[in-house]
């Protein structure tokens, strides 16, 4: 894990580490920038030039036009459902069958799983008391965020949302703290920096995931590779501790989580991708299978082939604990190898 100074986050630069200012700092000051001299610049919505609104299905969603690249942001969930270099196709796994209305999750593209990851009963005690419904993966997937700033420059594209996670929410969780998710778009990669702080004066816990889909032409022709010698618990055989020998392969339903937070390179018959991940401990790797995903809303019948999940987490024993005013950020950055 990366250690910084109090009061610091940290995100990944296309090429470097950088510390990441609060929000109101990176107002005139940036973090991340292809060049040094020109960074994005924050722009109002009037004045945009490759950013605007469009409404997808009964939902609003920022859409990115730049010349180098494309990226689509629902405001509901601050759901990315694609990103794509100039002359390439989605990096990202959107199921066919995806609907966009409110209150309903969207199937594909990187959900942010928040407060808590996964079956709440699955989770420590400490997160586990604070939840109060049993709706996997916490309400931020269908919460609608607020769109904060949106940055632009000749290289890159940056937008930032928030959650505010106070007493409307009541009913779902006790607890009171702030989501900021950060997208970074260059012709390079999609960075993903999803900061959470603790409003309360109470100790928080939580888990949380990026739940990244990617694609790929055959499931059985795909591999993960930088997770050889991790311990990983098996979901589907009673969630035993196994050590993992080599790459990751697919025969059928995988539900894994990983002690790990390691870089990682998926290789697939349609080339691959590298995913740095920040702020983590533990990775899950997801394939539904053809039984399962027979059961899952919005997906095909064959879709289970052409899609794999590899989750940067804070899941498991990996979650994380703030006290008050305290920050952690999760990101990962999804890259060329």
């Amino acid at each position: 894990m990366i250690k910084l100074a109090a009061g610091a986050d940290l995100i990944y630069s296309l090429s470097k580490e950088i510390p990441l200012r609060t929000l109101s700092q990176r107002k005139s000051s940036h973090a991340m920038s292809e060049s040094s001299n020109k960074p994005p610049v924050s722009v109002t919505p009037g004045q945009w030039s490759f950013t605007r609104w469009q409404t997808i299905g009964q939902l609003e969603a920022l859409e990115v036009r730049h010349p180098l690249f494309q990226a689509t942001i629902f405001l509901q969930g601050a759901h990315l459902t694609h990103f794509s270099p100039r002359d390439q196709n989605n990096w990202l796994w959107l199921s066919e069958l995806a609907r966009f209305q409110p209150g309903r999750s969207i199937r594909g593209g990187v959900p942010i799983c928040w407060p808590w990851f996964g079956d709440p009963a699955r989770n420590p005690p400490e997160i586990r008391k604070r939840v109060h419904e049993p709706t996997a993966h916490g309400f931020a997937r269908t919460a609608l965020w607020r769109l904060e700033d949106v940055r632009e420059s000749a290289h890159e594209v940056e937008i930032s949302l928030s959650l505010n996670a106070n007493e409307d929410f009541a009913q779902l969780w006790d607890g009171h703290a702030l989501a900021l998710v950060t997208f970074s778009f260059s012709v390079r990669g999609c960075q993903i920096a999803l900061t959470t702080t603790n409003l309360s004066r109470q100790p928080l816990a939580f888990s949380q995931a990026l739940h990244t889909y990617l694609p790929t032409a055959d499931i059985t022709r795909t591999r993960v590779l930088g997770l050889g010698n991790s311990q990983y618990i098996d979901t589907l055989k009673d969630w035993d501790y196994f050590t993992q020998e080599g790459p990751v392969y697919f025969e059928g339903e995988t539900d894994r989580i990983y002690e790990s937070g390691e870089p990682l390179t998926v290789v697939t018959p349609m080339g691959k991708r590298k995913l740095t991940p920040v702020g983590s401990d533990s990775t899950v790797v997801w394939n539904p299978g053809p039984v399962k995903s027979a059961r899952l809303s919005d997906f095909p019948g064959n879709g289970w082939q052409k899609m794999l999940c590899v989750e940067t987490a804070n899941a498991a024993g990996d979650y994380r604990v703030l006290n008050e005013g305290q920050s952690h950020t999760l990101g990962v950055l999804i890259g060329r190898t």
